[in-house]
């Protein structure tokens, strides 16, 4: 299987091309040792893309444990980036597949070379029932009961769970304790990616993060989009900010006019290679 392996910001992606949407699912059960990061590759997921029947490519992510990912924004710009590179798109506008629905990057170009891509990550879902979390009612804040006492959390989807704890110094949170908890808490029945973020300013956050189905990783954009939505109905901050992650910065925008929500950031590629499946099984 030949692949490229590719990052946004430290979060990193083994990516791969696939005949369809349903021959990406063959990849899954090779998922877990392919991101080993010592018996295999290394990675933070296993994309598969293709050519889309309705739109330009569509993207299947498989986590380290061998589950599938609805959306993610790191890996949708590392995709995007492959895409046009590489031909699979003739144009920097693309219309992306996912199993969270449709999302668009945008390829950001200067003198011929791909800077940033901006992503249309659509509208933040703030409905308890689509989130999923339990509980009565509408409002997305609620408390959760953990070992480290009450947490105060607000729930966002951006087509995958998210669960975002604002702290008073990230650096005081135990977040690979804290996050493996709280992931599996009995609120989330599809189980939650779990934010940490610290409040610099109306315009400027630092983020901390424990994903589904992955663990600590450098970045998480769905992650930066759902700490900024959180963050504006918790009014600690305005409708656009720069998230601080270890990987690095993105810049996120919850739109006033469409309510969609966008997200900037780089993609770039590490390595290429080739590997035999039937070594790993």
């Amino acid at each position: 299987m030949e692949f490229v392996k590719m990052h946004g910001l430290g979060n990193d992606f083994i990516i791969v091309q696939t005949g369809s949407w349903e021959e990406a699912g063959d990849l899954q059960p090779y998922a877990r040792m392919i991101c080993d990061r010592n018996f295999g590759v290394g990675a933070d997921g296993l994309v598969a893309i293709g050519k889309d029947p309705q739109m330009d490519i569509f993207m299947r992510i498989f986590n380290p444990d061998g589950s599938e990912a609805e959306m993610c924004g790191n890996a949708i710009r590392c995709v995007a980036r492959y895409a046009y590179e590489n031909g699979l798109v003739k144009e920097p506008n693309l219309s992306l597949r996912t199993l969270a629905g449709s999302r668009y990057p945008v390829v950001e170009t200067s003198a011929g070379q791909v800077k940033n891509i901006k992503v249309d990550m659509g509208k933040p879902i703030l409905k308890r029932s689509l989130i999923p979390v339990q509980g009565r009612g509408s409002n997305v804040k609620i408390l959760l009961e953990a070992s480290m006492g009450t947490i105060e959390a607000t729930a966002v989807s951006m087509g995958n769970p998210h669960c975002i704890i604002f702290v008073d110094d990230i650096n005081k949170i135990p977040v690979a304790l804290w996050g493996a908890e709280l992931e599996v808490h009995p609120f989330f029945p599809a189980k939650t990616n779990v934010e940490f973020v610290q409040i610099l300013g109306r315009n400027e956050m630092i983020m901390r993060v424990f994903e589904r189905g992955a663990g600590l990783t450098l970045a998480c954009g769905t992650g930066a989009c759902a700490a900024l939505v959180a963050a504006v109905l918790n009014g600690f901050a305005d409708r656009d900010a720069r998230v601080h992650l270890p990987g690095g910065d993105l810049l996120i925008e919850w739109s006033q006019d469409d309510q969609h929500v966008y997200m900037t950031g780089p993609a770039e590629q590490v390595f290429q290679g080739s590997i035999d499946l039937q070594q790993i099984t």
